[in-house]
């Protein structure tokens, strides 16, 4: 080995570290934006679900339970369909934001309006 070659294999082995770690990272990522996701789509399916039947504080409750840590909770009651967004950033540094969306009818029978809890 040349004296101006020596050391060439620990700087490239940094580098590939410091390139593993970066996709590592990303792959970590990745599957904490997905499982929000699915927290967040689980999370508005519940509080339709509640809110149709006339349960909507229950409903929100149970959403905020599914929902990730500070996620926003929206709830829209338009006649005889009910609306909610979930929405949650997941990876708290990025400016990435991921949502659930749900749509239901009103059950026969749940009363609709603003004593409702609705």
């Amino acid at each position: 080995m040349c004296r101006a070659e020596r050391g060439a294999v620990t700087v490239e082995a940094a580098i590939a570290l410091g390139a593993l770690t970066l996709v590592v990272l990303a792959a970590l990522g990745a599957v904490a934006t997905v499982a929000a996701a699915v927290r967040c789509t689980d999370a508005a399916r519940e509080l339709v679900r509640l809110a149709a039947r006339g349960e909507a504080d229950r409903g929100r409750a149970v959403a905020a339970a599914l929902a990730p840590s500070g996620a926003a909770i929206e709830l829209t009651v338009a006649g005889a369909e009910v609306r909610a967004v979930v929405r949650a950033a997941p990876v708290g540094p990025l400016p990435l934001r991921v949502s659930g969306h749900a749509v239901g009818a009103v059950e026969p029978g749940a009363i609709a309006g603003p004593g409702a809890g609705l």
